[in-house]
């Protein structure tokens, strides 16, 4: 076996797939592909899956998530309604308006992850800034990813995972995760750039992720208060759904909860603001001159 095969793990019953990332004296760690999970393996404990898949993990287009693109698309629709009938209302049907959606900065632990979530981002029309940044990194690069994105919507993640071999056995202290902490650090970092969670929505954390240290450092929803997997588009429905909500309204995990794969299990929260404007009326692209 080597770096980049997909494989699933026997002692686990083949339950889920990952990537191998790299192999060190018979020893390989390993990426999930469709949740956002890091885990270690022995190379006897690993199965080759069938060789179907391609650069484009992870495996996003399945009907789960479809549903939830359409839910995403149906929601954005409703809003379009309800802002033409208000206008209606206000005898200004003839007056055309634009939109301002909620804008995102993407970090994410995982290349492919981004890919995938870009080209995302691009089908819902939400606008969207994405960089790959290590775990690790993301405290150092944080602040001046803010100034110089100034995005609505941050979205924190990658892999993490509790890790095996527990030092204290403790699963409250952040020394017990892979990466929980890197994301902590970096909710701390994103709330010196704006204390107000109105004006920046923080989306923060994957697998099996300390829930309760996210939201303590000021992410607005973050995962996972049930330490499960989550679905690696997760944090990505969650976004789209608050670049699409009027700033005259709120979200709460209760809105967002069916676009998810794993529920109030995978991700919490508090009630924020959204992000959507509209302006009116209608504006036309003109070519700005020095």
């Amino acid at each position: 076996m080597r770096q980049g095969d997909i494989v699933t793990r026997k002692s686990y019953g083949g339950d889920i797939l990952f990537r191998i990332e790299q192999v060190e004296r018979l020893q390989a760690m390993l990426r999930g592909v469709d949740f956002r999970l890091l885990a270690d393996s022995p190379l006897t404990d690993l199965v080759i899956a069938e060789s179907r898949f391609s650069d484009e993990h992870p495996r996003a287009i399945t009907p789960q998530f479809r549903e939830s693109l359409r839910k995403l698309e149906f929601s954005k629709a409703e809003m379009r309604q309800k802002n033409q009938h208000a206008f209606e209302l206000k005898k200004l049907a003839g007056s055309s308006y634009f939109e301002m959606p909620g804008k995102v900065l993407h970090l994410d632990g995982d290349p492919a992850y981004l890919r995938k979530c870009m080209q995302l981002y691009g089908e819902l029309r939400v606008p969207a800034e994405g960089f790959y940044v290590p775990e690790p990194q993301m405290p150092e690069v944080i602040y001046r990813l803010l100034t110089q994105v100034k995005p609505d919507i941050l979205v924190i993640t990658g892999h993490d995972g509790i890790l095996k071999h527990r030092r204290n056995g403790d699963m409250n202290q952040l020394s017990s995760y892979k990466n929980s902490l890197h994301f902590k650090n970096a909710v701390q970092v994103a709330r010196q750039y704006d204390r107000d969670r109105d004006s920046l929505t923080i989306i923060a954390g994957a697998c099996q992720s300390h829930f309760e240290a996210l939201l303590q450092a000021g992410a607005n929803f973050a995962s996972s208060p049930a330490r499960v997997l989550i679905h690696a588009l997760d944090p990505l429905c969650i976004a789209a759904k608050t670049a699409y909500t009027s700033i005259k309204d709120t979200i709460s995990m209760l809105d967002v909860m069916d676009l998810t794969a794993t529920g109030l299990d995978g991700l919490g929260g508090v009630e924020s603001k959204g992000c959507y404007r509209v302006g009116i009326p209608g504006i036309r692209p003109v070519e700005l001159k020095a």
